[in-house]
């Protein structure tokens, strides 16, 4: 069993924001990373909580990522959003663009925000969450590093490639999924590597092609992707739609770019934003009443929605005060600042 320690809210934040400066990040970069971080570890979202800090630190030692650098928004008179973020991070790229995104959706009934040289790492649902928080239906994609194989292949040609939606309800939480489109991500192989413990079988091969479940050998070999041929075509689509569509990089030339440095991925990102009210004919009501019922119908045969849990998570977490997190990196983290 993984020996576990509390650690308060507000710690949260410092600590990440303390780590990120001490590595090179300015203010602002390390606010808003920071703040995804606290928000993903409130949500016992341990694999793109406080843990990804660890890849913020090694992405800066690399050398390619400008941790100074501020985004630019580009004029535009059509429903696209153009963000640069010049070769910095992706959040606070993300958070120049969102309000735009929202005006424009809320302006022509659909909009898309695409994100032009970033560096990557976090979690996509606090960015599809900020548009159902503003009553639009949000949609959000990003290619990463050449570490997937295809279906019926046995090297690493796609990303991880998550996708990740948000469905905005009335006075309750949204219904909103984010998964990678590989069957494992790559943080969490990285965090059963951490634990010693073994990996599901049919989630790796090794280097060899040869299936594997020992973490480490799926790390130097190939992830595969989650439901066969279909999930590898829903990666490939995200491949086009966040590389090639947004004049931005793929998987095998984010791999190619990063020449062995680790860290963080470098591409673009892409995110769709739907405005119900134009799409419904402004009947939202009569709508969001047609999803309850439908949502409804999946909990009452004891299923669960997607996000429940890290929902009661974020109520439970908040409620006490503190979070849970492995004693071991905590430790790692801390000794950081020493």
């Amino acid at each position: 069993m993984v020996e576990s320690v509390q650690v308060e809210l507000d710690e949260l934040y410092a600590l990440s924001t303390a780590i990120l400066t001490r590595s090179g990040f300015s203010g602002a970069h390390a606010a808003a990373i920071s703040e995804m971080l606290s928000t993903c570890q409130i949500d016992d979202c341990q694999s793109h909580g406080l843990f990804r800090l660890l890849m913020c630190c090694q992405t800066m030692r690399g050398g390619k990522i400008d941790g100074h650098i501020l985004p630019v928004v580009e004029a535009s008179d059509s429903a696209i959003v153009r963000v640069d973020a010049r070769g910095g991070m992706s959040l606070l790229a993300v958070e120049a663009g969102m309000p735009l995104l929202i005006e424009k959706t809320r302006s022509y009934g659909i909009a898309a925000m695409a994100i032009n040289r970033c560096f990557h790492f976090s979690a996509l649902w606090p960015e599809v969450e900020q548009l159902s928080a503003a009553g639009l239906a949000g949609l959000a994609m990003v290619p990463s590093h050449s570490w997937v194989a295809p279906a019926g292949g046995k090297r690493g040609t796609l990303g991880t490639n998550p996708l990740a939606f948000s469905w905005p309800r009335q006075n309750q939480t949204p219904f909103t999924f984010d998964f990678a489109t590989s069957g494992f991500a790559r943080g969490e192989i990285e965090l059963y590597l951490r634990a010693g413990k073994p990996l599901p079988e049919g989630v790796a091969v090794d280097a060899e092609g040869n299936p594997t479940t020992d973490p480490q050998a799926a790390l130097d070999g190939a992830m595969l992707t989650f439901g066969g041929y279909k999930g590898s075509a829903l990666s490939i689509m995200i491949e086009l739609m966040a590389g090639p569509l947004i004049d931005d990089l793929t998987s095998m030339e984010s791999m190619a770019f990063a020449e062995g440095t680790g860290g963080a991925p470098y591409h673009g990102e892409i995110i769709l934003a739907f405005d119900p009210d134009h799409f419904s004919g402004g009947r939202v009501a009569d709508n969001d009443a047609r999803a309850e019922r439908l949502f409804a119908d999946i909990l009452d045969q004891g299923a669960r929605l997607p996000s429940q849990r890290r929902f009661e998570a974020r109520a439970r977490n908040t409620a006490r005060g503190y979070v849970e997190m492995p004693a071991a990196l905590h430790a790692e983290l801390t000794a950081m600042l020493d």
